[in-house]
């Protein structure tokens, strides 16, 4: 139980006792003044305008019947009726022994294991991936390890456009190259995708071709799925590759796409049409949601099957929360889509309910994503205005990252630069994703997410690898120290209170999925550290040698616990740099 749960559960039985109602108890949280208190003790002045007390007086009631031997220096009234909490030195110093000591790395287990789907990166299969497919792969992929740790069941679905109009287009271009080449060669396959756009935008009846093969594909035509597996094959290995540069734990087997539901759309029709939710219109099936409306006040449209019979993205959707609640059985099913597709998969949600897809029990979740920017403030692009290769973009920060270990005159050897490289450059454009506000905007920038200073992954793998340091030069096996941590000067207190209170990051992110707020906790780790190693000499030759393996020992947690965040962000550490 990580301190703030611990403090909340003592809180709460100093209120049962004080006989304060349930919904009227006020939680912990942390200190905003270090000298005040830790921790405080929030919301006695609603619970005493609920109870119709003075708030001062109610929160010495709590105080009364509040049980922190042991745990607390000292509690105090503060305000209008706050409660703060100085916690106890030999108690934290204590707690990061046992935090050291923890097989999970201070990542606290769940009580009540979950079926947890998580939906993302889902690249459309007819073209390469771009930078547009960055920010859901490495959310959803943090996601996915900070749950997975916890102890839930973490099931990946990797749910990858391979159905649908391109396909039409790029089956139909495909046909005449053959026909008039006999054998044509697919390895770039952004370029034949390009082509057939053209074609597909220009030529009416190419367009009405590469409709009716749509229509054929999903029909399960043998001609037409034979040259889709073609394009499939391409794609697939494509993408594995980028997931291997990313550090992304997406498989093959975690491919759950589009096609996979074909077999079920008709089905949904169905069952649309049997609930009276979906009717004909325009010889469209539509389904109109009276409770969303347009600007002009008319109920939105979802329409779930075209009039040729062909089948939209949300009809798909619709059968992927049949799949996902109902075969998967997930307590929770987290979509990392991006924010333009927020209404599309609020419309999705608000069927599946009313359809019985997803019953209370199933929790739909949209974690909603901003743009990445570029320095103009414009959606990121290349030069010439096109799209942003995401191989590209992972080649050109690993060289970059290999420019930078070379002006710093590293004294590692090639392989070992070329390794740091890859670790930096691809933990960089990680990072300075992961570390922004999710649902905000933010601009792309080679020089700040690549620096050695502030909130970035050059910064914090610098700092693990700082303290791998003191310990190469102690000439010490960190299994080897003994002894008591003590918490002499302020800068040690600040640095065990910070390592404790990783689990809560930890919970945090993983019950609203901000990968943000893990970030900003390895930040302010990295930097309490580097005050600590400042205030407080560890290998000088005038410090004690109880007070060196304590500072030692001390350094060892810290560089566990900035190992183990980079990690559970997909982000990798080096020992030497």
């Amino acid at each position: 139980m990580n301190i703030r749960d611990l403090l909340n559960s003592r809180f709460r039985a100093a209120m049962t006792a004080a006989k304060i109602p349930e919904h009227c108890q006020p939680m912990v949280a942390l200190g905003k003044n270090p000298q005040h208190g830790d921790y405080q003790a929030n919301g006695a002045m609603a619970a005493a305008k609920a109870m119709k007390t003075n708030p001062r007086e109610l929160a010495a009631q709590i105080l009364a019947h509040l049980d922190l031997s042991g745990i607390a220096e000292r509690t105090e009234i503060a305000g209008p009726g706050f409660i703060n909490i100085k916690l106890s030195t030999p108690w934290l110093a204590s707690q990061v022994t046992t935090f050291s000591q923890d097989p999970h790395q201070g990542v606290e287990q769940t009580e009540k294991p979950q079926t947890i789907v998580i939906d993302y990166s889902a690249p459309n299969l007819a073209k390469e991936m771009h930078v547009g497919h960055l920010r859901s792969s490495i959310m959803g992929d943090a996601l996915a390890r900070i749950l997975e740790a916890q102890g839930h069941r973490v099931i990946r679905q990797n749910h990858v456009g391979d159905w649908g109009t391109q396909f039409g287009m790029l089956i139909t271009h495909l046909q005449d190259q053959v026909a008039l080449e006999g054998a044509v060669k697919l390895a770039d396959l952004e370029t034949f995708y390009r082509e057939s756009k053209v074609r597909f935008d220009e030529d009416p009846a190419f367009a009405t071709r590469a409709r009716d093969n749509v229509v054929k594909l999903q029909a399960g035509d043998p001609a037409a799925l034979k040259m889709w597996k073609q394009f499939i094959d391409i794609s697939v290995a494509h993408s594995e590759e980028i997931y291997a540069k990313l550090n992304v734990t997406l498989t093959h087997s975690d491919i759950h796409a589009e096609s996979a539901y074909n077999d079920a759309l008709p089905g949904v029709i169905k069952t649309l049409q049997a609930k009276g939710l979906a009717v004909e219109n325009q010889g469209a099936q539509v389904v109109f949601m009276d409770d969303m409306s347009d600007k002009e006040g008319n109920p939105l449209a979802m329409i779930v099957q075209k009039s040729d019979g062909g089948y939209l993205y949300a009809t798909t959707d619709l059968a992927a929360v049949d799949y996902r609640c109902n075969r998967l059985k997930a307590d929770r099913v987290l979509y990392f889509i991006d924010a333009r597709q927020s209404l599309h998969m609020k419309q999705v949600f608000a069927v599946s309910r009313k359809v019985g897809y997803a019953s209370e029990h199933c929790s739909l979740e949209h974690h909603a994503f901003g743009t990445m920017m570029g320095e103009d403030g414009k959606p990121f692009k290349t030069r010439s205005g096109g799209t942003v290769k995401l191989s590209a973009l992972l080649d050109e920060a690993v060289i970059r990252a290999a420019q930078l270990l070379k002006d710093k005159d590293s004294d590692l050897s090639q392989a070992e630069q070329e390794e740091a490289a890859r670790k930096i450059g691809i933990g960089a454009v990680k990072y300075a994703d992961l570390a922004k506000t999710r649902t905000n905007d933010y601009i792309f920038s080679w020089d700040s997410m690549l620096s050695f200073e502030g909130n970035t992954a050059p910064y914090l793998q610098y700092a693990y690898t700082r303290i791998k340091s003191i310990f190469r030069k102690s000439d010490l096996d960190t299994e080897t120290l003994t002894g008591q941590i003590a918490l002499i000067e302020e800068q040690e207190k600040a640095l065990a209170l910070k390592l404790l209170q990783f689990s809560e990051a930890v919970d945090q992110v993983a019950r609203e999925a901000y990968p943000h707020q893990l970030c900003s906790y390895l930040y302010e780790l990295a930097s309490l550290f580097m005050k600590f190693y400042e205030a407080c000499p560890i290998l000088r030759s005038d410090v004690e040698p109880d007070v060196r393996s304590s500072r030692l020992q001390l350094s060892q947690v810290t560089a566990q616990t900035l190992k183990r965040g980079l990690d559970l962000l997909g982000i990798e550490v080096m020992e030497r740099m």
